[in-house]
Formats: structure tokens, C-alpha cells, sequence
């Protein structure tokens, strides 16, 4: 009886080996994701706004996609989906070394993030599935360390290739696409269970088969959410951020690892956590973390606070990304998992569009102002779900 229960608390072998397949493809992400800003701005010479309209369009690409194979993780194999994810992230990566001009690297955004938005919501689907709703936070949590694992690998890897490289950024991303690879070669050690969807028509049906009905409670908690979307900006804005309080290449990318450290060594312990209190009360704890980090970033004109506030800024994230999906899983059925996650992610992305769009035309000479706007009105959004957010409480 012990041992059933044992079994049943364990983290299940296709979150174990998605782990993995996320640990490669964030190395080689995360290799880049810290040099994007700097090749873009610097090399390529772009301003702020073109930035923000490239994060904006390669998030709103991503969000669409999983909304759509979100549908489609809930009526066919999950595998395949994943697969063709990420190799079609795998093969941009290397592209973006041929940008003569920012146009051309927003095209590559776009296809790493169209292999993003068809992988996400499957494998995610696939996650939850596969574990039991008691240690799905724990799950979630697993999986986001191991990811995040990889982003702390990539940056280091990225900064010692730079320096081998006499400091030039385009081989670095044709580098990039060997640990993708080896990502997409990973997943064929996934087993996949036949999926809860719903039964093929009959030969003769000419109707589709309806999509499922979601929860009204999932649709709430959606909607608080989006809220929170619109003033959650790219990650890209921040690095921006602290290349106008003066700091050098190096210094980036060092404080960029500090805080992808803290963001894999804290998701495990939030999941954890989240399956014994209301996941409400872990996610509402990172938007308030997150208030501080972004209020900091905006009001400090010393370059040496960012060492403080970017990590804890990965406390947010590790209090809230796998958090959440577990939350919006918790209100789903079982045969709606995909499309449920899909929305949701698809949702949230449309809204980071919109923040990515409007922080980068509002960015000025230092991002102050979208900083301290976003930073005010999620720490307001922290209370309301704190406050009253009982409603969206699983258990």
C-alpha cells in the first residue's frame, strides 16, 4: 500500500524526460535571449520601439499557436506536435545570423516562436495528464526548474563563446542550434498514453467535432490573468533596461544568470507549496514580487541595484509560471486540457503583445515610466486576488 502511494507521489517519466528536452532548447534560447536585445539595438542599430514590436509580434505568434495546438493536443498524439515544435525552433535560431537589418531578425522571431506556440500547449497537456492533480503543482515545478536549468547553462556558455570568439555575436547563434537538436532527438523518449479526446465522427458526419466546454470558473480566472498580461512587458525591455543604467555586455549576461538561478532553484519548492496552500496564494505572492522588482528597476539610477532586483525578479517567475499552469489545469477536465491550456497561454501571449507594444513606445530614455505603471498596477492586482480571488481556489 505504501509503495502504490510512493509510486503515485513520484514524478512521472515523461515529466522527467520532457525535463530534459527543455533543459537543451533552454540552453540554446537562453544562450541568445540575453544577446537578442544587445545584436538588435547594437548591431543591427534598431530602437527601442523596434524591439518591442518584435518581442510583441513573436509573443502575440506564439500565443496564436498555442491556442490552436492547444485544440489540437486534445483530438491526436501529442508526440508528433512537440516534436515539430521544437525543430522548427531549432532550425531559426541559426537565421538570425544572416540579419543585415532588424526586419529580417524579426522574421526569425517569428519562426522560433510559430515552433514555440505549436510545441507549448501539447506538452504541457502531456504534463498534466500524466500526473495525478495532488502533485501537479510539484509536477509543473519540476519541469520549470529543469527548464530554467538550461537558461542558466546557456548564458554562461553564450558569455564564454563570445570571449573565444573576439566578442562577436552572429556565430553564437548558428552554435545555438547544436543543443536545440539534441532537444528534438530527446523527445522520442516520450511514451505516450492514447489521448481522453473525444471519439472520431461517424464516416458520414460532415460536422467537426464541437470543441469542449470549459469551465466557468476557468474562464474568470482567464480573464484576471489577461489583466495581468497587459502589463507584463518582454524580458528583452528589462535587459534594455539595464543596458541604459550603464552596464557593460558582460555584466548582462552575468546578472541575466543570477536571475535564471533564482528562477530554477525556487519553481520546485513553489510547486511543492502550491499543492499544500491555494495556488492563490502562491501566485498572488510572485505578482507582488514582481511589483517590486518592476517599481525598483524603474526608480533606480544606480546600475548596481539591477544585481538585486533581477533576481528577485526570478523569484516572480518561479512563483507564478509553473504555478500557473497548475492553477488553470486544477479547473479544467481531463479531456480539455489542451485546449483549456492553449487558451489561456494563447490569451495571456495576446496581452504581452499589447504590454511589449506599448511599453516600447512609451520606453522614453530609460523605460522609468512603463516600469513603475506596470509595477503599481500588478502589485493593486496582487491585493485583489489575495483579497478576494476565493473563488478560483481548486480545493
Amino acid at each position: 500500500m505504501h509503495r502504490a502511494a510512493d509510486r503515485s507521489r513520484r514524478i512521472p517519466r515523461n515529466v522527467r524526460v520532457l525535463s530534459w528536452v527543455s533543459f537543451f532548447q533552454d540552453a540554446a534560447s537562453e544562450m541568445l535571449y540575453p544577446i537578442f536585445p544587445l545584436f538588435v539595438t547594437g548591431t543591427l542599430g534598431a530602437p527601442a520601439a523596434a524591439l518591442g514590436l518584435i518581442e510583441g509580434v513573436a509573443e502575440a505568434t506564439a500565443s496564436i499557436g498555442k491556442a490552436l495546438s492547444g485544440r489540437l493536443a486534445d483530438r491526436q498524439r501529442r508526440r508528433p506536435l512537440i516534436a515539430l515544435g521544437y525543430g522548427i525552433s531549432s532550425a531559426a535560431k541559426p537565421l538570425i545570423a544572416l540579419a543585415a537589418a532588424w526586419p529580417w531578425a524579426m522574421v526569425c522571431r517569428f519562426v522560433d516562436r510559430v515552433g514555440k506556440g505549436i510545441r507549448t500547449s501539447p506538452r504541457d497537456a502531456l504534463l498534466a495528464s500524466d500526473t495525478p492533480p495532488e502533485i501537479r503543482g510539484r509536477a509543473f515545478g519540476f519541469h520549470r526548474a529543469a527548464d530554467t536549468a538550461g537558461a542558466v547553462v546557456g548564458p554562461l556558455l553564450g558569455l564564454g563563446l563570445y570571449e573565444l570568439l573576439d566578442h562577436e555575436l552572429r556565430p553564437l547563434f548558428v552554435i545555438a542550434a547544436i543543443p536545440a537538436f539534441v532537444s528534438v532527438g530527446l523527445i522520442w523518449l516520450v511514451h505516450e498514453r492514447p489521448t481522453p479526446g473525444p471519439p472520431p465522427p461517424a464516416p458520414d458526419a460532415v460536422e467537426s467535432v464541437p470543441a469542449p466546454r470549459l469551465p466557468r470558473r476557468y474562464w474568470q480566472l482567464v480573464a484576471v490573468l489577461a489583466v495581468f498580461g497587459l502589463a507584463n512587458f518582454s524580458d528583452a525591455l528589462l535587459i534594455l533596461r539595464a543596458k541604459d543604467l550603464g552596464m557593460g555586455f558582460v555584466s548582462i549576461i552575468l546578472v541575466y544568470t543570477l536571475y535564471n538561478l533564482a528562477y530554477a532553484g525556487l519553481s520546485y519548492p513553489a510547486g511543492t507549496i502550491s499543492d499544500r496552500l491555494p495556488r492563490r496564494f502562491v501566485y498572488a505572492t510572485g505578482l507582488a514580487i514582481f511589483a517590486i522588482a518592476y517599481v525598483g528597476l524603474g526608480v533606480i539610477d544606480d546600475a548596481s541595484w539591477v544585481w538585486v532586483l533581477l533576481p528577485v525578479y526570478g523569484a516572480y517567475t518561479a512563483l507564478t509560471d509553473g504555478v500557473g499552469k497548475a492553477w488553470v489545469s486544477d479547473l479544467l477536465p481531463d479531456d480539455a486540457l489542451g485546449s483549456g491550456l492553449g487558451y489561456f497561454q494563447g490569451i495571456a501571449g495576446g496581452c504581452a503583445l499589447v504590454a511589449s507594444t506599448w511599453a516600447g513606445l512609451a520606453w522614453g530614455d530609460g523605460g522609468t515610466t512603463p516600469l513603475v505603471i506596470s509595477g503599481v498596477a500588478v502589485g493593486a492586482l496582487a491585493i485583489v486576488l489575495l483579497a478576494g480571488g476565493r473563488r478560483f481556489d481548486a480545493r
